[in-house]
């Protein structure tokens, strides 16, 4: 069938239930599948604990599951072809909430990480089928509504997952935070089943028939799954000063450019990588993958910068930052009715700067003796211009795409933003260590026994000390500690500005690329606009 034919069948089409009552099924099905990316991070020294294992070896709770959901991430849109796309995402679900309850019963460590896989499968194709069902549920010209809506679930539940997730861990058990997907999956499972329908064009599809791409699947899994983990353990194992490490990235440059050579000449691909002609769509995608690392990265920074540099703790760093997830929450419906007004290109622009202006912002106000309130208006101007850009990106990403495209642009769309999201929190975590030792290397030069400020300073400190009960001796030893302490912690926060600023420059070079997308029709069925 000609892909005229399937766009008049995608505009007759209207599902039968309201599109409203749709929409909020599939993204409760979505924010319970963000949420467990981040819920599990705090904790890690619980299960560490009760299952006998390392805090290292707990690490690999995450990035299991992270393994597997990006390998099926890029291929759930030909899997829902395949299979059908409600038939697909009522498997995942299945998958996602029975592997949740054995999670949560998960007797050793090892046990843990199987089933963490197999949720990580499961919900690989909850994010994009999500908005692939949205994007076909709604007219083009109120798909920004609807996508505001799944962008709530795809920007808060990060938000909230740490804070929920150190909650239910220490007030209960680390076991809950998996038990809790159980009545949520079951719920949505049985709603999807009632209310979604695959539009005609899938039906189609699907009658075709479609031959396995073996080769692809195997390239896929084996490039996914080396990039994933060396992009989680890179820092940790001190990057190509590991064999380990070293092995990893070539294996993953080996199996990614074989698997974009193989499939943009095979027949039948897991991965249309021929939509990358399109530069409004490979933009999108550059884009979305910056805002997943803009996005993860600060969430990364903050809550690490007020617990070990402010002495806050988990719950109290949550709360600094629930303020930014409060605004999102309320930027967003404003943005779905903004995107029916105005060009996208526009709004992409406008939150690419106001997110840069934010980040440098960062760099003036990170400091050792910043207040409470002054870390909460801080996450505020961090979150505005993100409001800007998920909705809009999106909707971009669909200009001159066919509706049979929709759930490969929505795997790809959300794949790229959940590899954003990895290299985003490596990125930053390499830059705090590597920066850090750069910054207390020029500091601790200055703090040498011949320089006479220092000496004054030490000398000072001891006295105050030796008249606080030490000894003499004592008290100059603690004094040179705690000179030491104050010079890695003023090496930490210079390391923090100098990733801010980093992440200025980034969303400033994608403030000048939104100027080169293709323009809309603001309410006028989302079509590229006529020059």
């Amino acid at each position: 069938m000609s892909s005229a034919s399937l766009a008049l069948d995608q505009d007759v089409w209207r599902p039968r239930f309201n599109p409203w009552l749709i929409a909020v099924v599939v993204a409760l099905a979505a924010f319970m599948e963000v949420l467990d990316t981040s819920i599990a991070n705090v904790a890690l020294p619980y299960m560490a604990g009760n299952l006998g294992a390392s805090n290292d070896q707990s690490t690999w709770v995450l990035t299991s599951y992270l393994v597997s959901n990006a390998i099926i991430l890029p291929i759930s849109g030909w899997l829902a072809s395949t299979l059908g796309r409600k038939r697909f995402f009522l498997s995942c679900l299945s998958i996602f909430t029975v592997s949740s309850l054995l999670c949560g019963l998960a007797p050793s460590l090892e046990v843990l990480l199987l089933f963490r896989v197999l949720q990580g499968v499961g919900g690989g194709g909850l994010q994009p089928m999500a908005q692939a069902i949205l994007a076909d549920t709604f007219p083009p010209e109120e798909r920004g509504l609807a996508f505001a809506l799944y962008g709530i679930t795809a920007i808060m539940a990060p938000t909230i997952g740490p804070t929920l997730g150190g909650w239910i861990t220490f007030n209960y058990s680390w076991r809950w935070i998996f038990f809790i997907n159980i009545p949520v999956g079951i719920t949505t499972w049985f709603l999807v089943r009632r209310f979604v329908e695959d539009p005609p064009y899938l039906s189609r599809l699907k009658s075709a028939g479609v031959k396995l791409d073996y080769i692809g699947i195997a390239l896929l899994a084996l490039g996914i799954g080396a990039l994933q983990v060396l992009l989680d353990k890179g820092q940790e194992d001190d990057w190509f000063g590991s064999h380990f490490i070293t092995t990893l990235v070539v294996a993953a440059a080996v199996c990614l450019v074989s698997l974009v050579i193989w499939e943009w000449n095979h027949k039948t691909p897991i991965i249309d990588v021929r939509m990358f002609k399109s530069f409004n769509f490979a933009s999108s995608c550059l884009m979305m993958f910056v805002l997943g690392i803009l996005l993860f990265s600060s969430l990364v920074l903050m809550p690490q910068f007020l617990q070990t540099l402010l002495g806050y703790t988990s719950e109290l760093a949550g709360l600094a930052l629930s303020a930014g997830g409060l605004v999102l929450l309320i930027e967003m419906p404003i943005m779905g009715q903004l995107t029916t007004k105005v060009q996208a290109r526009r709004l992409i622009a406008f939150g690419w700067l106001a997110l840069s202006i934010a980040m440098f912002y960062s760099t003036k106000r990170i400091d050792l003796i910043m207040s409470f309130n002054a870390a909460v208006l801080l996450r505020i101007t961090q979150v505005i211009g993100l409001g800007f850009l998920f909705v809009p990106i999106s909707l971009v990403a669909y200009l001159g795409i066919s509706p049979e495209k929709n759930n490969s642009v929505a795997g790809l769309i959300n794949f790229m933003r959940n590899m954003g999201s990895s290299v985003g929190t490596s990125l930053v975590t390499t830059l705090i260590a590597r920066r850090s030792q750069f910054h207390q290397e020029i500091l601790a030069a200055h703090a040498r026994i011949d320089n006479p400020n220092f000496q004054r300073a030490a000398s000072g400190l001891a006295q105050h000390l030796d008249r606080s009960g030490l000894g003499a001796h004592e008290a100059r030893s603690v004094a040179y500690a705690r000179i030491y302490q104050g010079i890695q912690a003023q090496a930490a926060s210079l390391a923090y500005t100098d990733t801010f600023m980093v992440l200025s420059v980034g969303a400033a070079i994608m403030f000048f690329m939104a100027f080169v997308l293709k323009k809309n029709t603001p309410g006028g069925g989302g079509h590229v606009a006529v020059e």
